[in-house]
């Protein structure tokens, strides 16, 4: 059975979701998730280091290009850099992602990353993105990564603190 963190009750507390509501339902807006976030963009360009020899960008390189432009965008867009976290005692760590490629990035070309949340859980969340050609606008490599909260302490994931949900809530 499918779960989704609300906002009922006190602390926030896991609510089990049906997969068909009943007819009758009518949603309590504490309980309705929150599902749409801003978008922020990123422009940088291929460097020669990226290229591969079969002369475009080697694919772990829209890995570093996805966080290069969460790190700017935390600062930027946000107004709470990696920096501030640390300050707090608090790490992100990757658990997961998907990468679809589309096209490919050639030495030289500008390209936007544009990166979005896409839901929060108890001690994460899902950061949404798509890299784009600036010249034609075509999509080049999109996907999503997992990002865990850890305690810099104990290298344990730990439950994302309400500030900082309302910090990157935007």
């Amino acid at each position: 059975m499918p779960f989704l963190l609300t906002t009922a009750g006190s602390r926030g507390h896991l609510a089990s979701v049906s997969e068909t509501p009943p007819a009758d339902a009518t949603p309590d807006a504490s309980t309705v998730p929150v599902s749409v976030y801003a978008k922020f963009e990123t422009i940088l360009q291929v460097r020669p280091d990226d290229i591969d020899m079969y002369q475009h960008v080697h694919s772990s390189r829209y890995m570093d290009y996805v966080l290069a432009a969460r790190f700017d965008q935390m600062e930027r867009c946000y107004e709470m850099p990696m920096s501030e976290f640390q300050r707090h005692g608090y790490g992100w760590f990757m658990a997961g992602t998907q990468m679809r490629f589309k096209s490919a990035l050639g030495l030289g070309e500008h390209f936007i990353v544009r990166t979005w949340i896409e839901k929060f859980t108890l001690i994460g969340l899902r950061v949404q993105f798509e890299i784009d050609r600036k010249s034609d606008a075509r999509r080049c490599c999109e996907g999503w990564f997992d990002y865990v909260m850890v305690s810099l302490e104990t290298t344990r994931a730990v439950r994302i603190p309400e500030w900082i949900r309302a910090k990157y809530s935007i």
